[in-house]
């Protein structure tokens, strides 16, 4: 089995790209265009502890998880902790253009950030959903990461880290928006995610899997439709307004109302049919969602 690198730090990581020690121990603004990749690191894997955000505008070769992507417009990328990575091609000096920001969790640690940063999903979108952007979009993103880079170079004092972290929060929030956009103009597409997500959970019941399984999670429709779970479950409630789960809990609602009404089973044995091994928590999700037990519903119909 080939080895697997692991980037703990900013500094190992610019000891790594052949760069010059951070100016900063815990943020660096990387130049694309000035890092060279050799043969000798293609088909590395990479596990890194930092965060990162990275806008390139050609050809990358990257492979993340078990796929291959090549890109030829600028596309914005995010990766959190621990998400594994590895190059599948050399990068000249020049080839590529493009910005490239890391960041260690203590960068954040203790800021209002921190305590959001699990808010913004993209972190844990595959990179087959990366953020397409505008040229103004870009101009916007570039603007934020001059000025952190600015004060990455700067003396640090007092107010470094939060200079830094609020204008990286500025930079996630925009990328929030732009994303918000991107799924507002593939409005066809994501209509048809809807139907796949619609049409699974369908079959899912009709094949009794909820009896056998239990009730599905997002994962079993990411991995169905190719996506990944949070970028699903975001898609979902931009285009329709509710969430995977609230659209799963509503249909074994709607299914329950039907049983109730119609099967001879006890609320017991409808809860099992429907996914749950433990009937309370059954009709704790019916009366939320109907504002009746099951008995109750079944009793007024």
């Amino acid at each position: 089995m080939a080895e697997i690198i692991r980037i703990q730090s900013i500094s190992q990581l610019h000891a790594m790209m052949g760069f010059e020690k951070p100016t900063h121990p815990l943020i660096s603004v990387i130049d694309v265009s000035k890092w060279e990749i050799g043969k000798e690191w293609v088909g590395v894997k990479a596990v890194s502890d930092l965060y990162s955000i990275a806008l390139k505008d050609a050809s990358c070769g990257l492979e993340y998880g078990r796929n291959t992507y090549d890109f030829g417009e600028g596309v914005l990328m995010f990766t959190a902790p621990n998400q594994t990575l590895l190059k599948t091609k050399e990068q000249a000096l020049g080839e590529v253009q493009g910005w490239m920001i890391f960041f260690h969790p203590d960068m954040i640690r203790n800021t209002p950030l921190g305590q959001l940063i699990d808010n913004y999903h993209f972190f844990s979108y595959d990179i087959h959903e990366a953020l397409h952007l505008s040229e103004i979009e870009q101009h916007t993103l570039g603007e934020c990461v001059n000025l952190i880079s600015k004060e990455i170079k700067a003396r640090i004092d007092n107010h470094s880290q939060r200079v830094i972290v609020s204008t990286l929060e500025l930079l996630l929030n925009y990328s929030q928006r732009y994303y918000e956009r991107q799924f507002s103009t593939r409005s066809a597409q994501n209509k048809d995610v809807v139907s796949q997500f619609e049409r699974l959970l369908k079959e899912y019941y009709s094949a009794g899997k909820f009896a056998e399984l239990g009730v599905p999670q997002i994962e079993y429709f990411s991995d169905n439709i190719h996506l990944s779970p949070n970028y699903l479950s975001d898609l979902l409630k931009k285009e329709t307004g509710v969430s995977a789960k609230d659209h799963i809990s509503t249909f074994i609602v709607e299914k329950a109302k039907v049983l109730l009404l119609s099967d001879a089973d006890s609320i017991s044995g409808v809860a099992y049919k429907l996914g749950f091994n433990y009937p309370h928590y059954f009709s704790r999700l019916f009366k939320s969602k109907t504002g009746l037990t099951p008995q109750e519903y079944r009793e007024m119909n």
